[in-house]
């Protein structure tokens, strides 16, 4: 009897098969590279819609709270990603050191920057839960502190600008035979998409605390 082949299914070149778990948990140094660039500019992004509520903070002041408190998830997703990176350099995993450790001006700056967004963050969540009577202790602090903050950011996005378009290329575009397909791009999708849910779910739980500031009386600053 004549043996028979099943016919064989034609290959996209370039394309490339990952094992299940490597669609999700795959990429290595440059998966955890690119997610901290993508995660990176949806907060661009977003902190630029911030910084426009902020040239006009009485009219604009729900769009200014709705943002901020959506921003939460992401930006804790932008810590995690660094802070991976950190913590399996610092312990010394070779991958990680191949790789070397960001510039130095960089990391002497990274502490300043982490520590400025988590206190404006919590100081802008404390200005909301209690309330316009607060207004006179809490809100210079958040704003000096803010400041502190756009200025130290603002370096630390001025670095890292250059490799956004090709951390978006690499995760938007098709695999192709030049430039086949990382590993764990479902993985990073899924995290992006989430923690940005997640902040807009917050922020949408939070909408009835915006009340008390919406219909209190400021005086021109």
């Amino acid at each position: 009897m004549a043996e028979t082949h099943a016919p064989s299914v034609p290959r996209v070149p370039g394309a490339e098969v990952h094992a299940p778990s490597e669609r999700w948990l795959g990429g290595g140094t440059g998966g955890n590279e690119r997610l901290t660039n993508v995660t990176g500019a949806l907060l661009i992004v977003l902190l630029a819609v911030l910084g426009v509520t902020i040239i006009s903070i009485h009219p604009l002041l729900w769009v200014h709270l709705f943002v901020g408190m959506a921003l939460i998830a992401p930006v804790a997703l932008k810590m995690a990603s660094t802070g991976y990176r950190f913590t399996r350099y610092y312990t010394h995993d070779p991958a990680y050191h191949r790789n070397g450790p960001p510039a130095t001006a960089l990391r002497v700056l990274a502490p300043l920057v982490v520590l400025t967004t988590v206190i404006v963050f919590a100081s802008g969540v404390a200005l909301l839960f209690a309330g316009p009577s607060s207004r006179s202790t809490l809100l210079p602090f958040h704003k000096v502190t803010f400041f502190v903050w756009l200025a130290v950011t603002g370096v630390h996005v001025l670095a890292h600008l250059p490799a956004l378009p090709g951390a978006l290329r690499g995760d938007l575009s098709p695999a192709v035979a030049t430039r086949p397909a990382l590993p764990g791009r479902d993985g990073r999708w899924l995290a992006l998409a989430g923690a940005l849910v997640l902040g807009l779910v917050l922020a949408i739980f939070t909408i009835p605390e915006f009340g008390p500031w919406m219909h209190a009386h400021f005086p021109h600053d």
